[in-house]
């Protein structure tokens, strides 16, 4: 992507999100989806940004599309959260293991807003070890049969395909699918019972005897776990970007709010604690910033030089570390933001309390913070001889 192409689809991405901010105030005031999201998505072309462009993206480099989702995240996780179920871990794995045909079937379709996306492999009973799953698929023919429940998937309520996960029947083979949901055999049904995040589908769904067609068998069958592994890598990088969105927020909002609120006689960013706040808030968005581009600039790396194992070790290892940072960055830097505000930070009228709400989750998925920490521990000892869970 050259410079110009990237200052266009930042250029892009920053009109959308001026665009939909009064739409999204208002939608997380009544605790609904923005319906005015995919509308205003579609006319700026940012729903495949890293797409190659033969299939109607735009072609970002990992680094661009890092910074278009922080952009898009200062106008709430919940907006990022869908950018991120969509193409992060929606368009990602199709991209990267699909065929041709599946290619040319889901990805033209999904860039232009006729198909959302999800990524379906958490289950009620398998969050953090997907293979506790119990959904399986079984060959029946000239199509697979599927069965299983999916929860708290991201998008699950407006998708029109979601990538599936599943053992073989009596077997101990993962494999993955891309299922439409407009077909017999799939009930849903959305979550609305959330801490934050109000403006954001999440859903759960299931499978009973779903007829999915040999053809959209996503990769290799029996590579579904390696599949699901290596997706998830683009998904924490993509909400550690998001995260670096918040603080950056954060940053905004507080340094604004510190120099028109007076108490005291005076405004109260001449008050030194309150200057602690927003220093403590910088240093997360320096730090933050640094470590997400740099995972960015990691995962270019070894998209460049798929074959090299070095590279892709590396861009793992480093998304993980950018995710765990700065979720937990982003959700302090929040929280100062919150005290800053004092009363009114305690309200969802102003975003710093609704960014409080919405980025705890970013703590929990996509590799919850601790098991995060054994991945990054373990790699230090030595590699899978360390691994806390076998």
């Amino acid at each position: 992507m050259s410079p110009a192409e990237q200052q266009r689809l930042l250029a892009d991405v920053e009109s959308f999100c001026q665009e939909l901010r009064e739409h999204e105030e208002l939608s997380y005031l009544e605790h609904r989806f923005n319906q005015h999201l995919l509308p205003l998505a579609k006319k700026y072309d940012i729903l495949g940004m890293p797409v190659p462009i033969e299939y109607g993206g735009r072609g970002a480099d990992t680094v661009t599309y890092a910074r278009a989702l922080a952009r898009i995240n200062q106008e709430g996780t919940g907006v990022r959260t869908f950018f991120s179920g969509h193409t992060s871990i929606g368009q990602y794995p199709i991209m990267t293991w699909g065929s041709a045909e599946l290619k040319q079937k889901y990805l033209p379709a999904s860039c232009k807003g006729e198909k959302v996306l999800a990524f379906g492999l958490t289950e009620p009973d398998a969050g953090s070890n997907p293979l506790e799953m119990t959904s399986t698929y079984e060959r029946k023919g000239d199509h697979f049969l599927l069965n299983g429940t999916k929860y708290l998937i991201s998008n699950a309520g407006i998708a029109h395909a979601i990538v599936f996960f599943a053992y073989l029947k009596g077997g101990s083979r993962i494999s993955a699918f891309v299922i439409d949901t407009d077909q017999p055999g799939l009930a849903r049904e959305d979550l609305l019972a959330k801490v934050g995040m109000p403006t954001a589908n999440t859903g759960m769904f299931e499978l009973t005897d779903y007829r999915c067609p040999l053809g959209n068998l996503l990769g290799p069958e029996g590579d579904g776990f390696r599949i699901a592994m290596g997706t998830l890598v683009s998904g924490r990088l993509s909400v550690a970007a998001g995260c670096l969105g918040v603080i950056e927020d954060c940053l905004i909002e507080s340094i604004r709010y510190a120099k028109e609120r007076t108490q005291h006689g005076k405004a109260i960013g001449k008050h030194q604690l309150v200057q602690e706040h927003l220093a403590a808030i910088e240093m997360a968005r320096l730090s933050s910033e640094a470590l997400v581009m740099k995972a960015a600039a990691a995962k270019d790396a070894s998209n460049a030089d798929p074959g090299n194992a070095e590279l892709k070790t590396n861009a793992e290892m480093l998304a993980a570390q950018a995710k765990l940072f700065a979720a937990n960055a982003a959700w302090q830097a929040a929280d100062h933001a919150v005290q800053l505000f004092g009363g009114r930070g305690w309200s969802t009228l102003y975003r710093p309390g609704r960014h409080l709400m919405d980025v705890r989750v970013c703590r929990i998925y996509e590799g919850t913070d601790e098991i995060l920490k054994l991945k990054i521990a373990a790699a230090l000892l030595g590699g899978k001889e360390y691994e806390a869970f076998k």
